[in-house]
C-alpha cells in the first residue's frame, strides 16, 4: 500500500518525465511541491523502485517510470487535462469542409489526430454491418478484366478491377449480375454475408457448370462491400520515438501499419469508451516499447467507429486522454451530419 506522498511522487515523476523526457530527482520533486526533505523523498523513491514502479537510468541519479508504473498511473492516478482552445479550433477548422463520402471523414479524422499529437493515428468508420447494399454494377474492360462498382446506402462506393476466370463467359458474368441484383441488392450487409454462405452457393450450382470457380469470383467481388477501411496517418512519426533505436525495427513496424487486418484487430477497444494498453499488453513484440490509446464513438443508428493513437510509453497520457475524449464526439457529430444530409431530400 503506497502512502499519499509516495502516490504524489509517482504521479509527479510520470508527469515531469512525459513532459521533459528527463530523469527526475529528489530536488526537482521538492521544487514541484513535495513537502519533505531530499532524504525522505529519496527513501520514498527507493520504495517505488523496489515495487517496480520506477527505475534508475545509467546516466543520471534521477528516476524514470517503468511500464508497471505507467500502468498503475493510468489505472489509479490519471487526471485527463482539458483540451486547449487552440486544439479545439484546429479540429473544427480541419473538419470545416465539404465531404463526399464517409471514408473522407474517417480519413480526415486520422490526419487531424496525427497532426495534433505527432503520434501515429488510426481511424475506423462505423460498423459495416449497419449498411445496406443498394447498387451493383459490373463493367467489362476487356476480355480478361471487369470493373465492379458496389454502393451502400451510407455513402460508401467501392470500385475494383478483377480478372475474369478463364472458364467464365460474358453470359456467365451477366448471370452473376442478375443473381446479385435479384438476391442481394437492397439487403443489409449482414444478410448479404449470410446469404453468401448459405443460399448463394446453391443458386450457383443451378446456374453454372463450374460453380466453385464462379463462387471464388463471387466472393472476391462481394468482399469489397465488407471492407472495414482503416486509415493510418503519421506513420513516419514512429521515427521520433526515443524507444525506437533500430532501423530494422522501424521497417517492421512501418510494414505492420499496412496490414489492415492486424491493425483492425489491434485497435478494437477491449473495454470501455477509451482504453489504454501498454507494452506487452499489445501482444506484439514490435510494440513492446509503445502504448496504444483507443477510443470508440457511436453514430446514432449507424453503429460504432474507432480512433486510436500509437505512441511511446512515455506519451502524455493526461493530454491524449482528454484530446481523444473530445475528438471522438467531434468525429461522431461530423458523421451524423453527413448521414442526415444523405437522408434529407435534395
Amino acid at each position: 500500500m503506497l502512502t499519499d506522498r509516495q502516490l504524489d511522487i509517482l504521479y509527479l515523476i510520470i508527469k515531469i518525465y512525459t513532459e521533459t523526457d528527463a530523469p527526475v530527482g529528489s530536488k526537482t520533486l521538492m521544487n514541484e511541491g513535495i513537502q519533505a526533505s531530499s532524504a525522505t523523498i529519496r527513501n520514498d523513491m527507493g520504495v517505488l523502485e523496489e515495487l517496480g514502479f520506477i527505475e534508475k537510468t545509467h546516466s543520471s541519479s534521477g528516476r524514470i517510470p517503468s511500464v508497471k508504473g505507467y500502468r498503475f498511473y493510468v489505472d489509479h492516478l490519471l487526471k485527463p487535462t482539458d483540451v486547449a482552445s487552440q486544439d479545439r479550433l484546429e479540429i473544427r477548422r480541419a473538419f470545416a469542409r465539404e465531404f463526399h463520402a464517409i471514408n473522407d471523414i474517417v480519413e480526415t479524422a486520422a490526419s487531424i489526430l496525427s497532426d495534433l499529437t505527432s503520434y501515429t493515428a488510426f481511424s475506423l468508420g462505423p460498423e459495416v454491418k449497419e449498411r445496406k447494399l443498394t447498387g451493383f454494377r459490373l463493367i467489362p474492360l476487356n476480355h480478361q478484366q471487369v470493373m465492379t462498382i458496389i454502393v451502400t446506402d451510407k455513402g460508401n462506393v467501392e470500385s475494383q478491377v478483377f480478372s475474369i476466370p478463364q472458364d467464365m463467359s460474358s453470359e456467365d458474368l451477366e448471370k452473376v449480375v442478375k443473381i446479385i441484383n435479384d438476391k442481394l441488392v437492397g439487403q443489409p450487409l449482414i444478410t448479404v454475408y449470410n446469404k453468401l454462405r448459405t443460399e448463394i452457393p446453391l443458386v450457383l450450382q443451378r446456374y453454372f457448370h463450374t460453380p466453385s470457380s464462379v463462387m471464388h469470383f463471387f466472393d472476391s467481388v462481394m468482399a469489397q462491400a465488407f471492407e472495414d477501411r482503416i486509415f493510418v496517418s503519421g506513420k513516419m512519426n514512429i521515427l521520433d520515438y526515443d524507444s525506437l533505436t533500430d532501423m530494422s525495427e522501424f521497417k517492421s513496424i512501418y510494414s505492420l501499419m499496412d496490414d489492415e487486418e492486424a491493425i483492425t484487430s489491434l485497435i478494437i477497444p477491449s473495454h470501455g469508451d477509451i482504453s489504454i494498453r501498454i507494452g506487452e499488453e499489445l501482444e506484439n513484440d514490435l510494440l513492446e516499447n509503445m502504448s496504444l490509446m483507443t477510443a470508440s464513438y457511436e453514430v446514432n443508428g449507424h453503429g460504432k467507429g474507432t480512433i486510436a493513437l500509437l505512441g511511446p510509453t512515455n506519451m502524455s497520457y493526461a493530454r491524449m486522454f482528454g484530446l481523444l475524449d473530445v475528438f471522438r464526439y467531434e468525429v461522431a457529430d461530423q458523421l451524423s451530419d453527413y448521414y442526415r444530409s444523405l437522408e434529407s431530400p435534395h
